[in-house]
């Protein structure tokens, strides 16, 4: 083809150009099921992306090969709102239908000698417009990714602050949070790569295994920190569980369940705190719950964990039965043995043991476990040195200790 005759081709194309883009819609609102329940406004656009596109079909035959400009013409008239509301395979549909519409009117715009030339170069325009809008779309959803991983990183810096409100919720809920369950914040160190820095596809990596679990997740790298935020928790075990083969090595700590997201910032809290502390226990398992960390994280600094060993495991012993407390500080200081606490507080051994079960029942630790006795003996000190109020404890011929 000859670039006069080109020009001539482009020309017949061009003087039906208003006649084209009306069939074109018509055939839409026949054929496109999903285009008659667009609004209004939605479908003036998709007109004038039908009009750019036979206009960019007349380009094409006047010589304009460019997919840059191409997609500039035909979806450049388009807000990028609209990639939203049409997907990509429903594009394609809309680019099939407005060739079909050219093609069909091809007998009656061009003679015998012109048609299969013209059939030809709508062949190769409608490849190209396809190229253009899977780039157009990739665009997009590289632009949207870009956007919900800064918003992401922004809401995880909010639980980490302890600064929730309704907009944070807010914007959670635009990236996608649907949980209604609890939540749990689990911290540890990302993956390096080579290069020292956290794989590109850690974040993906996250959600993917969050999605395996059951679970909706919200995270973060945060210098040497991989923070996830993780929704509808049931068992915080098998939540943390779920995602832990995602973090690099060493501890990985999840925080205690709390009701919602605008309360996740108790459980960032415990979580970052027990990450401090885990390098103290070392046989803490992965992943380790940070309460299980009040030990380490009271030593480390963390006065919360030194509040919650002060109340929750000495004032029950304290204000329980009566030779409680001094039953269980005889037992852990003693080099837990059974028979030297009977001895230092003059009874029998079976009484020890039987205090000792009471024990396990107010506070859940069992003074027989080495873990639960160092716990004790721990939450003992804080409470005798913490607590106000508190008598001195006798054992045995040992003198009263002062607060």
């Amino acid at each position: 083809m000859t670039p006069r005759s080109r020009e001539n081709l482009a020309r017949v194309v061009d003087k039906s150009l208003g006649h084209l883009t009306t069939a074109t819609i018509a055939r839409m609102e026949q054929t496109l099921p999903w285009f008659s329940e667009l609004d209004a406004e939605h479908r003036s656009w998709i007109g004038s992306v039908a009009h750019g596109g036979i206009s960019g079909f007349i380009r094409w035959l006047r010589g304009a090969h460019d997919q840059e400009s191409m997609a500039a013409e035909v979806f450049g008239v388009a807000p990028r709102a609209l990639a939203r509301v049409v997907s990509l395979q429903q594009t394609v549909a809309m680019v099939r239908t407005t060739i079909e519409v050219v093609e069909s009117n091809i007998d009656d715009l061009f003679g015998p000698d012109d048609r299969d030339t013209v059939r030809s170069a709508i062949s190769l325009y409608a490849r190209e417009v396809a190229f253009a809008a899977a780039d157009v779309y990739a665009r997009a959803a590289e632009a949207r990714g870009a956007w919900d991983a800064r918003l992401e990183a922004l809401v995880a810096d909010a639980v980490l602050r302890g600064e929730i409100d309704e907009d944070v919720r807010s914007r959670a809920a635009a990236m996608g949070w649907t949980a209604r369950g609890d939540v749990a914040v689990v911290v540890g160190h990302p993956p390096r790569t080579t290069s020292g820095g956290a794989p590109d596809n850690v974040i993906d990596d996250v959600h993917r295994a969050a999605r395996g679990g059951g679970l909706v997740a919200i995270c973060s790298v945060q210098g040497d920190r991989l923070v996830v935020i993780l929704g509808d928790v049931d068992d915080l075990h098998k939540a943390a569980a779920s995602v832990c083969g995602q973090f690099g090595p060493g501890p990985v700590v999840i925080g205690p369940r709390v009701g919602d997201l605008l309360g996740a910032g108790r459980s960032a809290r415990s979580a970052i705190a027990g990450l401090r502390a885990a390098t103290g226990w070392a046989g803490a398992p992965r992943p380790v719950r940070a309460d299980d960390l009040l030990v380490e994280r009271s030593l480390s600094g963390d006065g919360h964990a030194r509040h919650t060993l002060v109340h929750d495991v000495y004032l029950p012993l304290r204000t329980g039965e009566a030779p409680l407390l001094a039953t269980v500080s005889a037992y852990v200081e003693g080099g837990s043995s059974i028979e030297g606490a009977a001895r230092g507080l003059f009874v029998h051994p079976n009484t020890v043991r039987y205090r000792l079960r009471k024990a396990r029942d107010l506070t859940g630790l069992d003074a027989s476990r080495p873990r639960d006795a160092y716990t004790l003996q721990v939450a003992i000190t804080l409470g005798r040195l913490l607590a106000p109020g508190v008598a001195p404890i006798t054992v045995a011929a040992s003198p009263p200790i002062e607060l």
